[in-house]
């Protein structure tokens, strides 16, 4: 018997971020199962149905009314320049009301500025969260008894998930599909979009780093040589010598494209190439192991725990599609 899709309801405020707003349908919308029937169904839809005005200049007229927003799975309220939640912590009657009547079982999210109207809802009181990094003064200003973290992608607590600016609304919404679904289906609706499949969600947001000069001493094709060599021994001093330069300055040139060092940005390829086969394959722990260049089963645990705090057989129940 098919089940019916998972009902979004994506909420635009004024004055939305239109990019902000567009994500979601897209994203969720190229989530199939493997009969090509669709996981999600997603409407954007405005409080009074009306259109909604962008940042941008222009307006969005939703498709969908008011009654979708009455009882979603998920509610996502996209960044937004809305006065009150940006400015004094104030929240409309009827959004608040809104908000407050949703059913206990609703599963909450925002991207970028979207959080400040969960704030202003106090639905995010304790809470771990997160937003754009450049609002992140005025947010901690207005909603001190937030736990904000701004240097990272996107924060999943559960029921309620925020995500940093613009493009992190993406890699949000493609781990909730992996979340629900696991990693086939969130690869499919990635590659659909032609984005990455996974930016770990702890991943800094904004790192100031220089565009590489086109002089051919960057260091993408030592990156893409590492990825197709993640079970081999790799030291620096080899991945240097790959790149023909000292170890010193390619590992400078390195941490400039990249905001990380060569050995701590290669565990974490391995790290998600392990992932990748516990979510996708039967193969012994040992194995994912051995073919993610982290040697041993051990080694394996050692840094899932770390990072994840799980291990690599509850990581493959939890996740394995």
């Amino acid at each position: 018997m098919a089940t019916s899709p998972h009902r979004i309801a994506v909420l635009g405020l004024p004055d939305v971020v239109g990019f902000d707003l567009a994500i979601p349908s897209q994203i969720f919308g190229g989530a199939r199962d493997a009969a090509g029937e669709q996981l999600y169904a997603v409407q954007v839809c405005s409080l009074d149905g009306g259109p909604i005005s962008t940042t941008k200049g222009f307006a969005v007229l939703p498709s969908a009314g008011p009654e979708h927003l009455r009882s979603p799975d998920t509610l996502i309220i996209p960044g937004t320049h809305l006065e009150g939640p940006r400015t004094d912590g104030s929240l409309d009657p009827e959004l608040a009301d809104y908000l407050a009547g949703l059913p206990a079982r609703t599963r909450i999210m925002s991207i970028c500025t979207g959080a400040f109207v969960l704030a202003a809802a106090g639905m995010l009181d304790g809470r771990p969260a997160t937003t754009h990094w450049a609002y992140a003064e005025d947010f901690r200003r207005l909603y001190p008894e937030v736990d904000l973290d701004p240097d990272v992608l996107f924060v999943d607590d559960g029921d309620v998930l925020t995500s940093a600016g613009v493009a992190a609304g993406i890699d949000l919404c493609l781990h909730v599909i992996r979340r629900d679904h696991g990693s086939e289906v969130a690869n499919r609706a990635a590659r659909s979009s032609v984005v990455p499949p996974w930016r770990e969600g702890g991943q800094a947001q904004y790192i100031e780093r220089p565009v590489p000069e086109p002089d051919g001493n960057g260091t993408s094709n030592t990156r893409a040589w590492l990825l197709r060599n993640l079970a081999e021994p790799l030291t620096l001093d080899k991945i240097a010598a790959h790149a023909g330069t000292s170890v010193r300055t390619f590992t400078r040139r390195f941490r400039d494209e990249t905001g990380s060092s060569p050995m701590d940005w290669l565990l974490r390829q391995r790290l998600e190439h392990a992932r990748h086969l516990l979510e996708s394959t039967d193969l012994p722990i040992d194995a994912v192991a051995e073919q993610a260049g982290l040697s041993t089963a051990a080694s394996l645990r050692k840094h899932l725990r770390h990072r994840l705090g799980t291990s690599p057989a509850t990581y493959r129940r939890t996740f394995r599609s």
